[in-house]
């Protein structure tokens, strides 16, 4: 039964594929800025408004890094539209659950309670693991939510740590995987109100627009506009997903990237800067008219 939903699956996205059709003009602004880049890339745009694409590398299989947050997010959200969790449900903190590093979280006393809605917003605003690896855990495991993301059409798009059977995943690409093409759809299916209700779909938007880390793609979007994103950054690859709700033609975007030779953190580092370039590219083309120019402090 597995392999036929897998057949069934792969039949899905090959035929959604072949349904698109390519912004030629954009793909050849975009080609120049990526063509020397010292690392692996992939990238997917899509036009709301008209349906058109540009895909380069857009299904090959790239590390999420902290965009395995987008997955969590799905496999708690759904949790609360059974009525398996409330939103407002509050859990004890416990010290086991620290994920070593800067997390907001993991500075909670044992026992202390929060909210799932405050774990939540740790998670996706402040990128906190340890409010992640609780709630992939409430969520029932990262096997549900892989079981989840295959119900939707999901290929390629897997939680691999703390995962049985996935190792080797978790070895090649670490807490999670994607493709740029399935977690760019993943936002446009919230935005069309098909990812789970449209109740959820709304709700999971609002949640994904409070991002602290705006520094890169959402930098050169006017602070005016509405954009749902998270990000993802491990030493070797940089990755970023948006929903930008422009006025004229609102569209998703996602850059990922691998074996990135700068591994730096610096503002400078070429992967980031060449998100910042990619994002005001894609700002300007689908709003031509816009006179806002990003600002720095």
């Amino acid at each position: 039964m597995r392999m036929v939903v897998l057949i069934a699956l792969l039949i899905f996205s090959t035929f959604t594929v072949a349904q698109e059709k390519t912004d030629k003009k954009l793909q050849k602004k975009i080609e120049p800025l990526i063509k020397n880049f010292n690392g692996k890339i992939g990238l997917f745009v899509k036009n709301l408004s008209n349906g058109r694409t540009v895909s380069i590398n857009a299904d090959s299989i790239f590390p999420t890094a902290s965009m395995v947050k987008i997955p969590i997010l799905i496999g708690i959200m759904h949790k609360i539209h059974k009525g398996e969790i409330s939103y407002r449900q509050e859990f004890p903190y416990r010290d086991s659950l620290l994920y070593a590093g800067v997390d907001i979280l993991g500075s909670f006393k044992q026992d202390e309670k929060i909210e799932v809605s405050k774990m939540m917003m740790l998670m996706l605003t402040m990128s906190d693991n340890t409010a992640s690896l609780w709630l992939q855990s409430l969520a029932g495991t990262g096997t549900r939510i892989n079981e989840l993301l295959d119900s939707i059409g999901m290929v390629h798009t897997r939680v691999n740590s703390r995962t049985p059977g996935r190792d080797t995943n978790r070895t090649l690409y670490g807490w999670g995987q994607t493709t740029p093409r399935e977690m760019a759809h993943l936002l446009e299916k919230m935005y069309k109100g098909e990812l789970i209700s449209k109740a959820s779909s709304d709700w999971m938007i609002r949640l994904l627009g409070r991002n602290f880390w705006d520094e890169v793609s959402i930098s050169q979007v006017p602070p005016t506009v509405f954009i749902a994103s998270k990000n993802g950054a491990v030493n070797n690859s940089r990755s970023e997903v948006l929903l930008v709700m422009a006025p004229h033609r609102p569209y998703v975007f996602c850059i990922a990237t691998n074996h990135i030779r700068d591994e730096s953190w610096a503002e400078s580092n070429e992967a980031w800067k060449l998100t910042r370039e990619l994002s005001a590219l894609l700002w300007n083309y689908f709003e031509p008219r816009s006179k806002w120019k990003p600002n720095s402090l």
